[in-house]
């Protein structure tokens, strides 16, 4: 590396941290507006999954219960019991996939280099 060089790139240094200067002036700790808060009635991420859990529990009630009520003589509604059997299977399936998608997002921020 000759001596031209080397001048040049100190000359682009200075100047490159001039204008980070200037722009960081400009940007100014006043202009930063604060961050909403969030507000006593948001919907927190805990609830909606604990209100899925809830949904998915009372379809495999409802699904056992018909299976019972059909498997006792109590009901004909075999369709019926079949049917609800499905949606609790589908439901639950979800729920499981779910479960993954969450257990693979926290995999990947445990694993995030500082």
């Amino acid at each position: 590396m000759n001596k031209i060089d080397a001048t040049g790139i100190h000359t682009a240094q200075r100047q490159l941290i001039q204008q980070m200067q200037q722009v960081s002036a400009q940007a100014g700790a006043a202009n930063i507006a604060p961050a909403n808060r969030v507000s006593d009635n948001a919907v927190s991420f805990g609830s909606v999954l604990n209100d899925a859990l809830d949904h998915v529990n009372a379809q495999q009630q409802t699904a056992s219960a018909k299976q019972h009520a059909v498997e006792m003589g109590e009901s004909d509604d075999l369709t019926g019991a079949m049917l609800e059997s499905q949606k609790a299977s589908v439901s639950f399936s979800a729920l499981i996939q779910v479960r993954n998608k969450l257990t693979s997002a926290l995999d990947e921020l445990i694993n995030v280099p500082l």
